[in-house]
């Protein structure tokens, strides 16, 4: 049986300091994607 499984990842990366803007920048690319039409 073949399993066949399409998923996309973004990555956001930065450095320790920046970690809050890193969550926003996540949340808001979320939120975009599911109203797409998109599981996340």
């Amino acid at each position: 049986m073949k399993c066949s499984v399409d998923f996309k990842l973004i990555l956001v990366t930065g450095g320790v300091i920046s970690g809050l803007g890193k969550g926003v920048v996540a949340a808001s690319i979320g939120k975009i994607v599911q109203s797409r039409g998109l599981s996340v």
